[in-house]
């Protein structure tokens, strides 16, 4: 049996305190890298980016038999890269 990393996308919130003028120059300023972050909450697996099936058809293939890519799809839903390390 052989050992794969595999890097998928997911969704988090990231929550920061920023003093600013209003609601625009907040915005801005978290834009520019400003502002202190207070917490991290993991939200969902984020299925709309993923690799491409264009450009991986040999997995994509084997996904299909397994029933995780589906006719018509154009991606490997949340998959981001996988390789082999061992």
């Amino acid at each position: 049996m052989q050992t794969y990393e595999i890097e998928q996308y997911e969704l988090h919130v990231q929550r920061y305190r920023i003093e600013a003028n209003d609601e625009a120059n907040a915005i801005a300023k978290l834009f520019l890298g400003e502002g202190d972050p207070l917490s991290l909450e993991f939200v969902n697996i984020a299925d709309d980016e993923g690799m491409s099936i264009l450009e991986n058809p040999d997995l994509s293939s084997q996904l299909f038999d397994q029933g995780v890519v589906k006719s018509g799809d154009t991606i490997i839903g949340s998959i981001r890269s996988i390789k082999q390390v061992e």
